[in-house]
């Protein structure tokens, strides 16, 4: 199966700086990811999945600017590991190939996926700290997961549905529940992160909810292959700092 990767942004508002870059399958010419998608069988699901970690830390340590501290967030799907250590092995293999730190690997999986095993899914997320990575749920509010699984597995990040971001500055509904969920997320350490934002109104509102990770068109596109940066300054933002309050900021957020 022919595929590639391409990388959108996930800025830091507050630092003025990109977060992370989310890996997304595309097809060899850039065609979407249901192209690729549609051929995946169970039989072929676990070999694809560790097909795309292994492209997209290969990508990673080739193509990303070189002194990015920036995450690599990986989609992975639960049903497809059947058991964490062994399944990372051609993970950490292809990040040591590749020089790219695996503290700085975030992997992430959906609400949207059925979760047949709970008690598995949780012994993934735990294992996986205990590796040092950064694990996200995915399209929360959207799916199979909600509020009683998010005690349970206790992500380090939260990725609020774009469903829930659409339209939100104009829906007094939609703001309730993203303060709600804010709420828990800081009640229990855990990062919130606003996917899907298309306009600075969106935008607007979402940081006086006190967001701070955001992901979406209006930080910029998937790009296939490439690794690009952000216009903080159209967007209002201060610039990145530099040298030792840089370094004193990345201390604070890892």
């Amino acid at each position: 199966m022919d595929f590639t990767m391409a990388f959108q942004p996930i800025v830091d508002a507050a630092a003025g700086d990109v977060w992370a870059y989310e890996a997304l399958v595309r097809g060899p010419d850039g065609e979407p990811a249901d192209a690729v998608l549609q051929s995946v069988t169970p039989e072929t699901l676990y070999a694809f999945d560790q097909a795309c970690r292994v492209k997209a830390i290969k990508l990673a340590g080739a193509l990303m600017p070189k002194g990015s501290r920036a995450r690599l967030s990986i989609n992975f799907l639960p049903n497809a590991v059947y058991e964490p250590r062994a399944c990372i092995r051609a993970s950490l293999a292809a990040a040591a190939k590749a020089h790219f730190d695996p503290a700085r690997l975030m992997f992430e999986f959906t609400e949207n996926e059925r979760i047949d095993d709970v008690d598995h899914v949780e012994n993934i997320i735990r294992e996986y700290h205990k590796m040092g990575f950064t694990v996200a749920i995915d399209d929360f509010g959207a799916g199979h997961s909600g509020l009683v699984l998010l005690a349970r597995f206790r992500p380090d990040v939260l990725k609020l549905d774009m469903d829930l971001i659409r339209n939100i500055d104009a829906s007094r509904s939609k703001q309730a529940i993203v303060a709600g969920v804010a709420a828990i997320a800081r009640a229990l350490d855990i990062d919130l992160l606003a996917e899907g934002v298309e306009t600075k109104a969106e935008f607007g509102c979402l940081r006086a909810a006190g967001i701070r990770l955001f992901q979406g068109w209006l930080f910029g596109a998937p790009a296939v292959e490439r690794f690009e940066d952000v216009d903080f300054a159209a967007l209002g933002l201060p610039n990145k700092p530099e040298g030792d309050e840089a370094e004193a900021m990345h201390r604070m957020r890892a």
